[in-house]
């Protein structure tokens, strides 16, 4: 990791941060976690990924990626129930879970048997959440543990915190199979494990997603972390997130400026 941050960095970063969805009671000074998922254009199923970690000193400095990531078959923008399409904006990232054993997250976890669902029925009191219980509840809801080895390793993004239905359910940062998603965000699996081992829920880790004209595909090697492995979208988000704020283009402005600057940022520019 390099030992001092780049101003421009910084302030990006805290902009992000101070955006989107938070647990209630903390500000954007109370994040010190931040995953940054960007693609060339809405409508593409792959991206990059890059977590970052605000020090000591304030500054923000990578600790994992780029990386290629796979987001939803329809890329990204407003997510609704049954549309394959991942969400767009800044997400706090809560309850983290797996069909393994705890890798050694800090964060919330459980692991997954085949009791485990997550509630996808539009119709249910617990919509939008984990459940405990031997049956399904009922419409598109997800077992956990038959989901198979894509969610060996997972953490809900939660992009729907006001579980809200038809604005979309179970949309997950997790493990990838090597093709792109129903609206979830997906990575290398030994990523993922370090992820979530890195994770802090006392950092207030959060997730921005989000087009960025100039980012690369991913198909470049990893500098602390190993690589991983139509559509219509519509261009302003409907769920509370930094483009709500910044509008589309600024959040677009703000990532392009990002990752312009990694290179520099790593020392390999």
């Amino acid at each position: 990791m390099p030992s001092v941050g780049i101003p421009q960095v910084d302030g990006i970063l805290d902009t992000l941060a101070g955006n989107g969805s938070s647990k209630p009671g903390t500000t954007a000074s109370d994040t010190g976690q931040m995953i940054v998922v960007t693609a060339p254009k809405a409508s593409d199923p792959t991206a990059t990924l890059t977590a970052f970690e605000k020090g000591a000193d304030k500054s923000w400095k990578p600790v994992f990626g780029p990386t290629k990531a796979f987001l939803g078959s329809l890329g990204m923008g407003e997510p609704k129930d049954n549309v394959y399409r991942t969400p767009e904006g800044t997400f706090a990232l809560d309850q983290a879970f797996g069909r393994q054993a705890n890798p050694g997250t800090k964060m919330p976890y459980f692991q997954a048997t085949r009791q485990d669902w997550w509630d996808s029925n539009m119709k249910s009191p617990t919509y939008n959440t984990h459940v405990r219980q031997a049956n399904s509840p009922g419409g598109d809801s997800e077992n956990l543990y038959d989901a198979g080895p894509v969610y060996d390793y997972a953490v809900n993004i939660a992009h729907n915190p006001q579980r809200t239905p038809g604005k979309a359910s179970a949309m997950f940062l997790h493990v990838t199979n090597g093709e792109p998603t129903q609206g979830c965000v997906a990575i290398d699996r030994d990523v993922m494990r370090k992820i979530l081992a890195w994770l802090d829920p006392a950092k207030h880790p959060k997730i921005t997603i989000g087009v960025n004209a100039a980012a690369p595909t991913g198909d470049g090697p990893s500098t602390t972390a190993p690589s991983g492995t139509t559509p219509k979208t519509p261009t302003t988000p409907s769920l509370p997130g930094v483009s709500d704020i910044l509008g589309d283009k600024g959040l677009s402005d703000l990532l392009t400026q990002l990752v312009n600057l990694i290179p520099t940022l790593l020392g390999t520019k």
